[in-house]
């Protein structure tokens, strides 16, 4: 039972994140795509804004497919973490800790998933 919960935690933590990176980079989903998101980060202060969202969001489609994947997990963990402690740094550490004041309580908590699953290890169901 510990590898079904292992992949089911991979796959919809991973899947969400590759789908934030779609998100950034391509559109999908209602994303605003890279000229969209960089605009915004402009907007708060995070320049170059298409450059950055570029990273941010490569960073969350690949980091979020290898973490599904169970490929690379501490490499995808890290990107993932990193990518989230940003997201707190620039955007949400203002807020407060509460999702509902815009705090980083949703960044924390998947950071501390991917790191978690990382120590663990991947489980058994891997790509590969």
């Amino acid at each position: 039972m510990l590898d079904t919960g292992l992949l089911l935690i991979r796959l919809v933590i991973g899947l969400t994140f590759a789908g934030h990176g779609a998100q950034k980079l391509f559109g999908w989903f209602g994303g605003y795509g890279l000229k969209g998101t960089g605009g915004w980060l402009e907007s708060i202060g995070v320049k170059p804004g298409v450059a950055m969202a570029f990273i941010a969001g490569l960073s969350e489609l690949v980091g979020g497919l290898m973490f599904a994947a169970g490929v690379g997990i501490w490499p995808s963990a890290i990107l993932l973490a990193f990518t989230m402690l940003v997201a707190i740094l620039k955007v949400h550490g203002q807020n407060g800790y509460w999702v509902t004041q815009n705090g980083f309580e949703y960044n924390l908590t998947l950071i501390t998933v991917v790191i978690g699953v990382a120590l663990i290890g991947p489980g058994a169901y891997v790509l590969f």
